[in-house]
Parts: structure tokens; sequence; C-alpha cells
């Protein structure tokens, strides 16, 4: 069985991108999801001093092992001002430290969502430009726009935008599916 490992590039509590990695996760069948909670990998700020002085941190060991396992990753990113948030943009930098190919050349479905009407669309921008530096195969992206009124009761009310959620989670599993893939943006 394949697995997809998940990821909301948030911190929150209350998270809406964690919200929305979860219901397009509770859309698969016969794959096993592997959720990553960035709370359960609290780690330094990352920077050169800190890295010669006391090494790379064991948890970030650890989330690597774990994406090692992955044949395909889900991931919805929060946008704080424009950009990645904090604590997503340093679980990626302390990663390359270990694997600059930290998406391991598998396939992804890139979302972001926002309470606003562009829904993430700056981040999901600066993602799809950057991840596959990170050996990300992005299949798709998917922007959720103004989060509260197209969301409710743990699913996308729109259905245009559900529809359109379906057919790429469809795309990506495709690629998942494969054992070589090659997936052209």
């Amino acid at each position: 069985m394949k697995t997809i490992i998940t990821i909301a590039g948030s911190n929150s509590q209350k998270s809406i991108n964690k919200r929305l990695v979860n219901y397009t996760a509770n859309q698969l069948e016969q794959v096993n999801i592997m959720s990553i909670d960035l709370n359960d990998y609290v780690l330094p700020v990352y920077g050169e001093d800190y890295e010669a002085d006391n090494g790379i941190p064991t948890a970030v060991k650890k989330l690597d092992e774990k994406l090692n396992s992955a044949d395909g990753f889900i991931i919805s990113l929060a946008e704080h001002n424009g950009s990645y948030a904090a604590v997503f943009k340093n679980t990626i930098d302390w990663l390359s430290r270990v694997n600059m190919k930290i998406w391991r050349e598998k396939p992804m479905l890139l979302m972001a969502t926002s309470p606003g009407g562009r829904g993430g669309a700056t981040v999901l921008k600066a993602a799809q430009a950057y991840f596959p530096f990170l050996g990300a195969k992005i299949t798709d992206t998917f922007s959720l726009p103004s989060f509260y009124e197209n969301f409710n009761n743990e699913e996308i009310t729109d259905e245009h935008l559900k529809s359109d959620i379906q057919a790429k989670l469809n795309r990506f599993l495709a690629f998942v599916q494969k054992d070589e893939y090659s997936v052209h943006n």
C-alpha cells in the first residue's frame, strides 16, 4: 500500500490549512496516510553557528526518516505576510541540511488556503517555484479562497472547488501509483 505524507505548513492549533489537508486526505482510499504535525518537531531557529556548535537536532533526523517512507506528499501552506509560516520555513531549512532533496523526487499535491479571496496564492506560487529544487514533483496546485465561506462542517462547500480538488487529487494519485513518473508544470 502506498504511503502519503500530509503536512500543514503551520503550527497553529486552529490551522485552516490543517483542516484543508485533513479533508483532502480523507478523500483518499487504499493508501496509508501519515500526517505530520510540525508541533511534534520543535526546532531551534536554523543558523550555521548553531549547527556547527550543536549538530543537527535529533527531531530533524527523525522527521527526515519519516519522509523516506513517502510515496507522495500533500502539503497545505499557511501564508504569513506573503510567505511561508516561520515554523515551516525553519523546518525545511533544517531538513535540507540532512537531504537537499527533502521531497525525495516524489509526487506532490501543493495547496494553500486563507480567509482572503486569494487563498494563499502568493505562498503557493513561491512554493511552486522553489519546491522542485528540493525534489518535489508537483502534480497540481490548489488554492481554496475565502476559507470560511467555502469550507464548512469539515468539507469544501463550493461545488466547483470541490470538483477541482477531486480532479487534482485523482491526478496526484495516478502519479503516486506509478513506479516511475514525469511531471511537467
